[in-house]
């Protein structure tokens, strides 16, 4: 276990993806308060919108997003990095050094992706859930009471722990694809762009596609 690698793949795929996790968690949670509300208005039953989306956000949105956001931003960059030291001969210079690749580049990474999504995602959850908060209190006028009692009510460990585990599973896509990409870069700089493209559309359409079978296989309540 080479730890000071693993901590500064998690500084880079965590602490370096929190601006614009959180920037996209208050405006998720901003858009889908005001989208709920427009609707629920309609039946006089504004007070379901903080529980709504909290429960959207927990259980789907929150490490959905997460695991695209991340694929985008750190994925592609692992893809690329790795790639870079594929056809620069980097790699096989580590080889004949005694030094194992996979151990060196892909397991810090992958450690660092499984750990960070879920934390990620809890950032997430907690920031749309503020932001949701803000524009519930703020522009659509609502009561404290109104939106907390739902909320409290429908929202439960188990939602938030279905979420988590779901950005774990997206999380183990996310490194292996990326890694696996980058490892095997192949045609130069052409050849790291393209390994760097298909990470992120693999990974994306991979997380999208094990969201379904996860939703599916795991029940809706406890």
């Amino acid at each position: 276990m080479r730890l000071r690698l693993i901590i500064q793949q998690m500084e880079f795929i965590g602490v370096q993806s929190l601006p614009i996790i959180m920037l996209s968690s208050a405006f998720t949670g901003a858009v889908f308060t005001l989208q709920s509300y427009q609707a629920f208005h309609m039946f006089s039953a504004e007070s379901l919108v903080g529980g709504t989306v909290a429960v959207a956000l927990t259980r789907e949105l929150g490490p959905t997003l997460t695991g695209l956001l991340v694929a985008g931003r750190a994925g592609s960059a692992m893809a690329a990095e790795i790639g870079a030291m594929r056809v620069s001969e980097q790699i096989d210079a580590l080889d004949a050094m005694g030094v194992d690749p996979i151990n060196y580049l892909v397991k810090p990474r992958l450690i660092a992706s499984i750990v960070m999504t879920p934390v990620l995602t809890a950032v997430f959850d907690l920031v749309g859930v503020l932001g949701s908060y803000t524009v519930a209190m703020g522009p659509l006028g609502m009561s404290y009471p109104a939106f907390m009692t739902n909320l409290k009510d429908w929202v439960d460990p188990y939602d938030i722990n279905s979420g988590l585990f779901k950005a774990l599973i997206f999380g183990v896509i996310i490194g292996a694809v990326s890694c696996y990409k980058g490892f095997y870069t192949k045609g130069g700089a052409v050849g790291v762009g393209k390994a760097t493209t298909s990470s992120v559309v693999v990974s994306s359409v991979a997380i999208l596609v094990s969201n379904f079978f996860i939703a599916y296989f795991l029940p809706a309540e406890a």
